[in-house]
C-alpha cells in the first residue's frame, strides 16, 4: 500500500497487470475531493471517459452530474473512482481477473481518501467491493455497513440512460445518502 498520492499515481502510470492496457488510451484513475467524505465506485471507464482520462464525463456522468445537481450535491466535494481504470472494449463488463488486476488501486485510494460513505454505482462495483452474494436489485437503497464504511448500493447512472423509471430511486439513493452525511 502507498501512503502518498503521488506514490500511487506513480504507481499506476504505466500499469499492465491485465490486458485492458492493450486498448486504452488514458487511465482513468480518479477525480475529486480527496478527503471527501463520500466516494463514488463505477465499474469502469467508457469511450469518453478513456479519452479524457477523467471517470463520469460521458452521458452517464452528465445525467450524474444533473443528479447531484437536483438533491445539491457538488461534484467537486466528493471522490469518484472505478473498479478498473482502463477502458472495457466495447464497454463491456470488467473480467473478474481485469477487477482484481486493479483492486488494490482501488483499495489504496479507499485508504487515502478515507469516506464515511461509500456509493456503489451498479452491480459490478457492488459484487467487487462486497460481494458476489450481492445483486443491486435487492440491495439497491439498503445500507451495508463494513470496516467503518456505509455502502449505499444504487444503480449506475447508464441504467437509467436505459431505464428512466430508475431515476427516481437513483435520486432518493442520493438523498440518503446526504442524509447520513450531515
Amino acid at each position: 500500500m502507498f501512503e502518498t498520492w503521488e506514490e500511487l499515481e506513480e504507481s499506476i502510470k504505466d500499469c499492465n497487470k491485465c490486458k485492458l492496457c492493450k486498448t486504452r488510451q488514458n487511465i482513468v484513475f480518479g477525480v475529486g475531493n480527496k478527503n471527501a467524505d463520500i466516494m463514488f465506485i463505477g465499474e469502469g471507464p467508457g469511450a469518453d471517459e478513456d479519452k479524457q482520462g477523467e471517470p463520469f464525463v460521458g452521458k452517464a456522468g452528465k445525467l450524474m452530474n444533473m443528479a447531484f445537481q437536483a438533491v445539491g450535491l457538488k461534484r467537486e466535494d466528493v471522490y469518484i473512482a472505478n473498479i478498473v481504470k482502463c477502458r472495457p472494449p466495447a464497454n463491456r463488463n470488467p473480467e473478474d481477473d481485469e477487477a482484481q488486476s486493479c483492486l488494490n488501486y482501488l483499495r489504496n485510494q479507499v485508504m487515502l481518501v478515507k469516506p464515511k460513505i461509500i456509493v456503489l454505482l451498479g452491480s459490478v462495483a457492488l459484487k467487487n467491493i462486497l460481494g458476489k452474494e450481492y445483486g443491486i436489485t435487492a440491495s439497491r437503497g439498503k445500507w451495508v455497513e463494513k470496516k467503518d464504511i456505509k455502502y449505499m448500493p444504487t444503480w449506475h447512472p447508464a441504467a437509467l440512460l436505459r431505464d428512466e423509471t430508475k431515476k427516481i430511486d437513483f435520486i432518493n439513493d442520493l438523498k440518503l445518502v446526504l442524509k447520513e452525511n450531515n
